[in-house]
Order: C-alpha cells, then structure tokens, then sequence
C-alpha cells in the first residue's frame, strides 16, 4: 500500500487527526479534507465549525500534510436535511448521521476525492472491513463501546472498496494515547456528539425554525387527558424528560414515556413506568433495506439485531423478506421500537446491513 494516496476526512477531532497520522506512518500518501457543510447558524454557540477548522488545520501541520477546505451544504440540504424535516413532519424519528454517512462521506467527499486523484479516503469511525471473494464486508470495531457500523450499513460495494478505518482495531483510549504521544493538540478534545453536521443544539427550537408547531393533547390509552404537546414532531417513542406532566396518583408516581403518536388526531399517547407493555414490540417491519454485500439475510435464521444505536444485540430471525421490506421477529421484546430509525442485522461480528423501521 505504499504510496497510494488517500484523503482523510478531519473534523478537528482526535478520531479523524489520529486516523490520518497512523496512514501516514503506514506509508500512504496523506492529505487531508474538512467539510464544512452546515451554513444556516454557524455560530460559536452550537455548531463551532470555525473553531473545529483551526484544529484540524493545526493537526494537518502538525503532521506535515496538506489540508483542504470543501463545502458541502448544497448536497446536505438536499440529500440528508430535507429528508430528515419530511420524516420529523410525518411524525417519525430519523436518524441524520446514517443518511450523512451514505450521502455525504462516502458520495460526495468520494466522488471529490476521486476527482483530486486519490485512490481511496479514510475517516476517524469506528469499524472495520474485510474483503472476502472479492466482495466488501463491514465488520464491528474492536472497541465495542465505540462501534459505529449502525450507522455505516447503507454503504455499498463500491463505497467500501475505497474507504479505510484505520482504528477499527483500537481502542479510545488507546486512540488518545496515541494522540498524545504525537503531541497531537486535539488528544484531550471533548468528542462531538448532537446532530451530524449541525451540532450539539437545543432540539425543540431549532426543529421550529424549520417546522411549525401543531399542539394537542397528550393522552393515556385509556383516553385521559394529561397534558398538552407542542407538536408531535418533537417527541419520540420512550421518551421521557420534557413532557410536562409532572407526577400524577396513577401507577405509585412512576414517570411518563412516550409509547405512541396519533397522527390523526395529533395526539401524543403516554404511558406511566419504563416497563409498561405499550413500550415493547417483539417485531417490527423494515423497508428501504440495504445488503451490504449483495446477498439478502435468510429468513428464520438466528441473527442478531440492534433497532438504536446505543443497544446490545438483541436475536432476532426474519420473518419474511422480498425486494422492498422484511419482518423481523425478535426472541424477547424490543423497547421502544421507533419508527423512521434503522434496524440493522448482524451475524455475529459482520454487518449484513438493515433498513428502516415502518
């Protein structure tokens, strides 16, 4: 691999800048690319991307390499933004970071760092993959604390054959330390967490510049009413902070969870206690699936499935499947089974791919 040039994806983070010091002592051909590509209200106060620039460009000297600036708003606004406001105003829950993996970092930072003549690209996530008979698979990383193949299952071939991850064997804290004893200026960063692109945010407010609030009631199955919602946009299935009910006599004072949307008659349903059957599904319909590799799951097999990111592994088999859905049935009830998120089907370390939950 010597000598092949890559372009790395540096977000001012210590997972990116790491990522391209370790290709670089590999012996690759290194530059590296910051997106920017979130313009609406790039503010200090939420989205910093002026500040996460100047650590990026004080990485890139750092490590003697060339680093560019390339902005991809248009494309976000139009493959991954737009998306996600028709699925919020549907009342689901997307989840931007898959959209932005499969739209943005591998499409339109590929396509431009093919066109600069590198032969591949490189980012700071956390997975691995494996090349088997000449196809691509997506494995989980090393550090299963940090593994993100959930949301690189919309990768195809054609993206994976030029991606590389290379601390998809490492450890965080091995990638801080790592950072640190190359005097990388990031190594103690704090990690960027909120929405891909745009931020760490409050939700409410900026989901209200873009969408108008519709408020209803709040309900319990049985028809009491408990409350009154802003809009049913801003909640989500087991949600519990934010619903303004406060404690009530019914179920020994237990807290409220979101356990269902009446989009007819925009209602919001609640339930009282985490445990509540409303809360649990032991199977799910996905559609917009995607099979990394080619070759859909069988069904009535014993997989392995995770319906949010931070979930372990929950078997599951597949009920039936064509072309355009599947069922997955689950051993044990899932909690909060939300719609507009992914389900994502693992056989054991591999990542088969998944779809979105109906």
């Amino acid at each position: 691999m010597t000598g092949k040039r890559v372009v790395v994806g540096m977000s001012g983070g210590v997972d990116s800048s790491v990522a391209a010091l370790l290709l670089k002592e590999q012996g690759y051909r290194v530059s590296g690319l910051f997106m920017k590509n979130w313009e609406d209200d790039d503010t200090e106060e939420y989205c910093s991307s002026r500040a996460d620039l100047v650590d990026a460009v004080a990485v890139a000297e750092r490590l003697g390499i060339e680093i560019d600036v390339v902005n991809f708003s248009r494309e976000y606004k139009e493959r991954v933004f737009s998306g996600f406001l028709r699925e919020y105003e549907a009342g689901r829950t997307p989840n931007p970071d898959v959209l932005c993996n499969a739209e943005i970092k591998f499409r339109a930072f590929l396509e431009h760092a093919l066109a600069l003549g590198a032969e591949s690209i490189a980012t700071g996530h956390y997975a691995r993959i494996r090349e088997r008979d000449g196809r691509f698979e997506l494995l989980k990383a090393e550090d299963g604390t940090k593994d993100q193949s959930y949301f690189l299952y919309r990768l195809d071939q054609g993206q994976l054959a030029r991606a590389l991850f290379p601390l998809g064997g490492l450890y965080k804290r091995e990638v801080r330390e790592i950072a640190r004893r190359a005097g990388l200026p990031v190594h103690d960063k704090k990690d960027s967490t909120g929405i891909c692109f745009i931020g760490e945010r409050p939700f409410r407010e900026f989901l209200r510049r873009y969408l108008p609030e519709r408020p209803g009631e709040i309900r319990t199955p049985g028809g009491e009413v408990v409350g009154r919602h802003h809009g049913l946009m801003y909640y989500t299935l087991g949600q519990r902070q934010g619903l303004g009910i406060g404690g009530r006599r019914e179920g020994d004072g237990e807290p409220w969870f979101v356990a269902g949307k009446d989009l007819a008659a925009n209602r919001l349903v609640v339930v009282q206690g985490r445990d509540h059957p409303a809360l649990l599904r032991d199977r799910l319909r996905a559609t917009s699936l995607n099979w990394i590799s080619g070759g859909a799951p069988h069904c009535h097999w014993v997989y392995a499935a995770k319906t949010r990111y931070r979930q372990a592994d929950a078997p599951c088999s597949i009920a039936a499947l064509d072309a355009t859905q599947c069922v997955i049935e689950f051993a044990e009830p899932q909690w909060a089974v939300t719609p507009g998120q992914s389900v994502v089907i693992y056989e054991s370390r591999v990542c088969l791919g998944g779809g979105i939950i109906e």
